[in-house]
């Protein structure tokens, strides 16, 4: 998971004062951009049915993967 603290945010203020916006790195908002792109995924996927790890290590050896 992203720490904000790492994104090195600067924002941009009105005359007064006032935030209106805020600079980032691109390295910054290609990271925030994948971790949203992680959260939709997982709002979209929240419904479907859990597999346990077992099963899926059971699965992959079947079939010639593990």
């Amino acid at each position: 998971m992203l720490d904000i603290r790492e994104l090195h945010v600067k924002y941009v203020t009105d005359d007064q004062g006032k935030k209106s916006g805020v600079l980032l790195s691109l390295e910054a908002f290609d990271a925030l951009m994948e971790e949203l792109e992680d959260l939709v995924v997982l709002a979209e996927r929240r419904e479907e049915e859990t597999v346990s790890h077992e099963q899926v290590v059971n699965e992959l050896k079947r079939d010639g993967l593990l």
